[in-house]
This record gives structure tokens, C-alpha cells and sequence, in this order.
């Protein structure tokens, strides 16, 4: 059960358990098929306190993070929308030569390419190594270090202090949530800004997004809940945006809270009232998702059971994390989907963990002409129609699950 990591209050509420899954991202290789995989409890509880939607920690970062295959610069959509924000923010923040980017899981660099492209210093912190490397490989000034208050402190020691702190879809990631916002409040300059980027909960509650609850997210922000922490720690939320990324996000926009340099958006009370609505600010809002979660798993069983029995073939694209939770929790293996593709080189010739269904490279659904294709990163269901139009010579047809199942 555990206590909740901003306010420290008893966890009793389960807002879904989704039963035992290996980590979302530990993918296999075909030696280790017949090894022990460690399966570890996906329950999630909100806080009766200040509404956090959390999971235990039962892996350490060092344990998840060292050796990762995400690479963001994989997904044109992610790159683009690198890009804009990159340009957004040069113009919104005066950046220069002289400021100073600091990029916390700065990935392969796809963000901060951009604005060093524009001619302002970045400095990645990537804690994957490998990772890491691809970033300096194209000269993204990166360092493989884990974000923390103490290593905040020693960025700081060495001058180095940020005008723009971007953290991108890594605040959800972290068990220590105020020791990281304290590490923010350390390393960002007087008038700097640090901004947020993360599913916003209310989407996963309307739309049923239970595949993005996996062990590397602990955490699951409502605008509310993460106010409380952002005020444990000196900070402060002054405008929010809403973002089309993963299914419904918030871009938060944080300053200290001593810099009276910066008016509040509209954005803040905006999403404070689309959360009320919503009665995200109470536990009543958070109940009974866990009965749509069971109906999502039993449609989708139903639909991939009859595809079997009527000679349909049905392959999957996508090899993401969401996916595995999705396929682990329905019971979905290799009989009902026999493998799935991928675009990142990482991946292909490795089996999702749990189901073991193998990750072949995309061309494998061209040649075998399956009748429909199962798109696991739903997120990114237009990038993938149009990468694999050519299903459409042969008839074959798109399915997502989520938040209910469409076949188009």
C-alpha cells in the first residue's frame, strides 16, 4: 500500500489494478525466452489527500533507465513537435547565445537540436547511457546523470544555472518527486522558467487510457496535485497549455515562487475548471474506471477471439511500452496477434516482455498482408495509417483499442 509521494498521506483508494506485468520496457531476446521474467504488481491508488494518482516503486530508475530502447527521434510527430516548441519558446523566453537550455531525460537530443541549431548553449542530462551517446554522437552537450537535488547543486557549483529547464514527459517517471522540483528550484536562474510536459490524468479517466499506467510511471498529474507539490518545493504553475502528445497533455509552465516578473495565463484557471468539472478534485471523480478498463480488455479479447475463429489474421505495429501493458493485462500472446512491427532498429528481432510476441521490422506486414493491424501506439495512429497505407491494396484494416475499439 505504501504512503503517497507528496503528501505522505496512507494510500487505501485503488483507482486500477491491472494484476502483475514485467517492466514495460524490458524487452527479450530469444535466449533469454525461457528464462525467470520478474512480474511486479501495476496498481495504481489515488490519494484521498491531494489526489495523485500513483503507483509503488518496486525497480529503481538505475535498474529501468541505465539501458533504454526509446529513442524520441524515431517518431516524426515527436520530432516536429520538438521543433515547435523549440521555436516557441526562442521567440516567447528572448533566448540567445547567452541563455542557457538545460534539458532533464534529454533523450537522443531531438529536442535540444533545435535550439542549438538557433545558436543557444544546451546541456542534455540523459541518465541512459547508451541513449546518451547517440545524443553526443551529434554533438548535444549531454551527461549521463540521473536529475536530483544534489546533482542539481553541482551543476550549480559550476555556474551553471538554466534560464529554460525543459522536462519533457520525466516528472511522472521520478519516486522522489519534491527531491527532483527541489533540484528545479536549485538550478533555475531568478526569472527562469521551467517547463512540465506530461499526460494529463483527466484524459486517461475520460478516455480510458489505462496502457499508460506502467511501472516506469509512478506518477499520473492532474494540474491540482501537482500544484501541491510544485508549492512544497518554492515553485509555482503560471500557465498551462493543452497538447495533442500521448493521448491529452499539459505543458506547465513553472517559475519560482518568489519571481513576480511573470503574469499568470489564462491556461491555469482554464484547467483548474476543466478538472472541477471533471470532479478530479474529489475521489468520486476517480471512481468506477476501473469497470471501463475491464469492458475495453473484454471487447478487445472478444474481437481478436472472433478474427481467430473466422480465419481473420490479425498483426500488430508498434512495440511501445503502453503496448505492453495493454497485451500483458488483456492476456493477449502470440496466438491471437503472432508478432508485431517496429520502426526503431532497437527493437526488431527482440519479443515483448510477458506475451513474448516477436518484433519484426515493418516491411513484414507488406509481405504477409495481414486483414487488420493493431496499432498499439494509438497516440500516433495518423502517423502510422500513413506510414502503412499500402495495407489499403489488399483490403486490410486499422484498429485501435482505446479509449473504445475502432476499426477503420
Amino acid at each position: 500500500m505504501g504512503s503517497c509521494r507528496i503528501c505522505a498521506s496512507p494510500l487505501t483508494q485503488t483507482f486500477v489494478d491491472l494484476g502483475c506485468s514485467p517492466l514495460a520496457n524490458s524487452y527479450l531476446r530469444e535466449t533469454e525466452l525461457e528464462q525467470m521474467e520478474p512480474h511486479y504488481p501495476l496498481h495504481a491508488y489515488v490519494c484521498a489527500q491531494c489526489l495523485l494518482v500513483q503507483i509503488r516503486e518496486f525497480q529503481s530508475p538505475e535498474r529501468i533507465f541505465r539501458d533504454y530502447l526509446y529513442f524520441s527521434s524515431v517518431s516524426t510527430t515527436w520530432l516536429d513537435h520538438a521543433r515547435s516548441y523549440a521555436e516557441n519558446m526562442i521567440e516567447r523566453l528572448d533566448l540567445s547565445q547567452r541563455s542557457l537550455v538545460l534539458e532533464i531525460a534529454s533523450n537522443d537530443g531531438y529536442l535540444l537540436r533545435w535550439f542549438q541549431e538557433r545558436g543557444v548553449p544546451v546541456l542534455g542530462v540523459e541518465p541512459a547511457i547508451n541513449v546518451a551517446q547517440a545524443a553526443q554522437a551529434i554533438g548535444i552537450p549531454t551527461r549521463s546523470e540521473f536529475f536530483d537535488a544534489a546533482y542539481a547543486q553541482q551543476l550549480r557549483s559550476e555556474g551553471l544555472q538554466a534560464d529554460l529547464i525543459v522536462a519533457n514527459n520525466v516528472v511522472a517517471h521520478v519516486p522522489d518527486l519534491l527531491d527532483f522540483l527541489a533540484g528545479i528550484k536549485i538550478v533555475l536562474k531568478a526569472h527562469g522558467v521551467a517547463t512540465f510536459e506530461f499526460p494529463h490524468v483527466l484524459n486517461l479517466v475520460l478516455e480510458n487510457q489505462f496502457d499508460t499506467i506502467y511501472h516506469e510511471h509512478v506518477s499520473y498529474f492532474s494540474l491540482l496535485s501537482l500544484e501541491w507539490a510544485l508549492k512544497l518545493c518554492g515553485l509555482t504553475a503560471f500557465d498551462v497549455e493543452f497538447l495533442a502528445t500521448h493521448g491529452g497533455s499539459l505543458r506547465v509552465f513553472v517559475r519560482h515562487i518568489e519571481d513576480d516578473s511573470k503574469s499568470d495565463g489564462d491556461g491555469v484557471s482554464q484547467t483548474r475548471q476543466k478538472e472541477v468539472n471533471a470532479r478530479l478534485h474529489e475521489l468520486s471523480g476517480y471512481s468506477g474506471f476501473e469497470s471501463r478498463v475491464a469492458d475495453v480488455k473484454c471487447v478487445l479479447l472478444s474481437f481478436l477471439i472472433s478474427c481467430r475463429q473466422s480465419g481473420k489474421r490479425v498483426s500488430a505495429y508498434g512495440a511501445p511500452a503502453k503496448g505492453n501493458t495493454l497485451l500483458n493485462y488483456c492476456g493477449i500472446g502470440p496466438e491471437l496477434v503472432p508478432y508485431t512491427v517496429d520502426q526503431s532498429s532497437h527493437k526488431v528481432g527482440l519479443f515483448l516482455p510477458g506475451t513474448h510476441i516477436p518484433i519484426y521490422e515493418p516491411k513484414r506486414l507488406l509481405e504477409e498482408r495481414p486483414d487488420y493491424v493493431l496499432i498499439l501506439p494509438w497516440n500516433l495512429r495518423r502517423e502510422v495509417a500513413d506510414q502503412m497505407s499500402g495495407i489499403r491494396e489488399w483490403g486490410g484494416q486499422f484498429v485501435t483499442p482505446i479509449p473504445s475499439l475502432e476499426v477503420f
